[in-house]
């Protein structure tokens, strides 16, 4: 019978000890049979170490990593990706929950696709701590109005503009990484960042189902990006910015990461993180430059040199 290819399903926990169970049981309940579980909790500080290594206990394929001292989710991600032996990664906290079949029908998708497409991603549905439905993520962007119909294919353009994309139900190729190196280290927040670099090398697959369960709570990292003045979260959507400006091929991609530099700003300005803001404007003006002066600073700036301070350089 021909083996089905590895997956690599690096789990990372952080004081997630009332969830874990849950979690973890979801994975092992996968009906995808051909997996490897690479556990690595980040020094919680609750119990969270202790009940990992009671569920995988007599449990093959599965290794466990604890941290002594907390070192991010970036860089931990990143451990578990050079310990990684799948063709294909799910990155997956340990306060979330597969469906089923949600590995199955992702590689299925990805397989039959080919090797252009290197993420897919589903729908999903929003849970509380008491692991009750409380939302449906397309269902949320629709009465919102941000999106009728989910894009997959070349995203990069629509990925600058609007979030869409629910983190936990995506599988990843992991030669999408191997050409990324790994999640950006210097980012607090790093999905923005993996969606335009990788949205700019492959294509992504969507499933219009729901494969998985993310969990909303008020101590996500989410659900604090904008709270605190100036915060990692706001400062690392702005460098991400700053990459995808250097990215850009066209002028429908840059007016697509225009809408989303003005709507950074206006948050950098609710939120009283004025020197941020300041940063957003110098690269709006630069985004607003005649087409072949852009090429030109975008270019520049992806060789490493820093526009953002100085705001006489190319007036517009």
């Amino acid at each position: 019978m021909h083996m089905k290819p590895l997956v690599s399903v690096i789990c990372i926990s952080y004081n997630h000890a009332p969830f874990i169970q849950e979690a973890l049981n979801s994975v092992f309940g996968q009906t995808y049979p051909n997996l490897e579980l690479i556990i690595l909790d980040d020094a919680s500080k609750d119990e969270s170490q202790k009940i990992i290594e009671g569920l995988i206990q007599e449990r093959t394929n599965t290794t466990f990593y604890p941290h002594a001292k907390n070192e991010g989710y970036t860089r931990t991600f990143n451990e578990g990706l050079k310990k990684a032996k799948g063709e294909f990664i799910v990155d997956f906290a340990l306060d979330d929950v597969m469906l089923p079949d949600f590995i199955e029908k992702s590689i299925e998708r990805l397989t039959d696709l080919g090797g252009d497409y290197g993420i897919s991603f589903s729908n999903a549905q929003y849970i509380n701590a008491q692991s009750e439905v409380v939302g449906d993520h397309n269902a949320i962007l629709r009465k919102k109005g941000l999106m009728d119909q989910i894009p997959e294919g070349d995203v990069f353009e629509m990925i600058l503009k609007r979030y869409f994309i629910c983190t936990p139900t995506m599988v990843i190729r992991k030669v999408v990484f191997d050409r990324m190196g790994g999640y950006d280290e210097a980012l607090a927040y790093e999905d923005f960042d993996f969606w335009v670099r990788s949205s700019r090398q492959f294509q992504y697959a969507y499933i219009d189902e729901v494969l998985a369960q993310k969990r909303k709570l008020e101590t996500s990292m989410s659900a604090n990006r904008y709270r605190h003045r100036q915060n990692q979260q706001m400062a690392s959507i702005l460098k991400v910015c700053q990459k995808a400006f250097t990215l850009c091929k066209s002028k429908a991609e840059l007016n697509a990461l225009k809408e989303r530099l003005y709507y950074e700003h206006r948050q950098c300005i609710r939120h009283e993180a004025y020197p941020l803001a300041q940063e957003y404007l110098a690269l709006i003006k630069l985004v607003h430059g005649n087409w072949v002066k852009t090429r030109i600073v975008a270019g520049l700036i992806g060789f490493g040199i820093d526009f953002s301070r100085k705001k006489k350089t190319f007036e517009y």
